[in-house]
């Protein structure tokens, strides 16, 4: 079906793709980087942001991209049907249709509501936390309809209030400026949401990313189920995400460690909001300092959880990030006791599942430790993934139980 309806076809500006250089795109890939397009200067003179019509080398179309000429990805996929009107009714449409999925996969209003290509709008990432919404524009193409998002956001969900979150690093790459605004409404102090039938608090103006982390939904949910009868600890705890749930699941006592005091008090607040405070204790440390002090302490948990903020944001980063990774799976094994628990995340997505895994298990064998993986997955079903995009699963969990 035409995303256009009814509507007349707007001539979007033509680019073409090099002679050679269409396969990969023909067989789905939702990205084409600049050494494909012929880069003459017509496409050189298309504004940043702009929607294209893409043609093979023949001239046959491939559908509507947005464009810029400025940047490494020049053209990421918006509709297969070069009829498409990429206008207010286009993206209400596609957000319509995203919040429709998350209504099934979710009895609560509390998700991630737009996980970018795999939900057809490429740069945009929208979360909702009931009538409070956040959205971040990663690529000028979204920047540049913003008052559209938005209007759409209104007519889809009516939230209370609307956060701008544009202060992620790949704005940078798009030549974009960072900003955090509210749009919407008023903000008084964090806010209240929900995950597995917990309680929590975050401050979606001034956290990390848009305040909430709801990509470890499921295995923050695995890691409680082994908790209970046993005491835990969540180091990179932020909010608390972890180590609450396991606490309401039946954990005797939970240390969350963080270095955000700000976080930590939304952790307690948790605590106190389901009932554990006399089960849970906020630390304010360094987490890899912590490990070392817990490890000549020759203290042990049940269950310990290390999933940490990204280690690897670049490439050039990679071998620093493998190692530390390896370091705190060393660290954290050492302390899980036998028979215990031990999550390792990573959300470096320039780190692969097969990688990680190799530091994980160096870990281990520098701890002296053994065990088997009982768990290993990404993100939840609220951040899909383009299937021909596999780089875009970047989220990590490897859940052992360790002899």
């Amino acid at each position: 079906m035409s995303d256009t309806g009814t509507k007349p076809v707007k001539k979007y500006p033509a680019i073409h793709l090099q002679a050679g250089r269409q396969r990969r795109v023909m067989h789905g890939h939702p990205w084409v980087y600049s050494n494909e397009v012929q880069m003459d200067n017509t496409a050189k003179a298309v504004p940043p942001g702009s929607p294209v019509r893409l043609l093979d080398p023949g001239g046959t179309p491939l559908g509507i991209y947005t464009f810029n000429p400025h940047t490494l990805i020049a053209a990421r996929h918006l509709s297969g049907d070069p009829a498409t009107v990429v206008d207010h009714a286009f993206i209400a449409g596609r957000l319509r249709r995203a919040v429709e999925l998350r209504d099934r996969l979710f009895s609560r209003p509390f998700y991630r509501v737009v996980h970018a290509e795999a939900d057809g709008l490429p740069g945009l990432i929208v979360d909702r936390f009931d009538d409070v919404v956040t959205v971040q524009a990663n690529s000028v193409f979204m920047d540049r309809r913003i008052d559209d998002i938005l209007a759409a956001i209104d007519e889809v969900m009516a939230p209370r209030a609307v956060i701008l979150r544009n202060d992620s690093t790949q704005r940078a790459l798009e030549g974009l400026t960072e900003e955090t605004r509210l749009a919407k409404g008023e903000i008084d102090g964090p806010i209240r949401l929900e995950e597995n039938g917990v309680t929590f608090f975050a401050n979606p103006l001034d956290g990390q990313k848009t305040g909430w982390f709801y990509d470890q939904r499921d295995n923050r949910a695995f890691i409680a189920s082994l908790a209970k009868g046993g005491r835990a600890i969540d180091f990179f705890s932020y909010n608390g995400g972890f180590g609450i749930q396991c606490a309401v699941a039946g954990a005797t006592q939970v240390i969350a460690v963080d270095r955000s005091a700000l976080a930590l008090e939304n952790a307690t607040r948790a605590a106190e909001a389901n009932g554990v405070a006399d089960r849970f204790e906020a630390r304010k440390a360094d987490a890899f300092q912590e490990l070392e002090r817990l490890n000549a302490a020759g203290e042990t948990f049940q269950v310990v959880v290390a999933d940490p903020p990204a280690f690897v944001k670049s490439k050039k980063d990679l071998a620093v990030g493998c190692r530390a990774y390896r370091k705190m799976a060393r660290l954290a094994a050492k302390i899980t006791a036998p028979g215990g628990y031990l999550l390792c995340g990573s959300c470096s997505h320039n780190v692969d599942p097969p990688t990680f895994a190799e530091q994980v298990a160096r870990g281990l064998t520098d701890a002296g430790r053994s065990g088997r993986i009982l768990r290993s997955a990404g993100a939840g079903p609220d951040h899909p993934v383009h299937p021909h995009l596999p780089e875009s699963a970047y989220l990590k969990a490897i859940v052992l139980q360790l002899d």
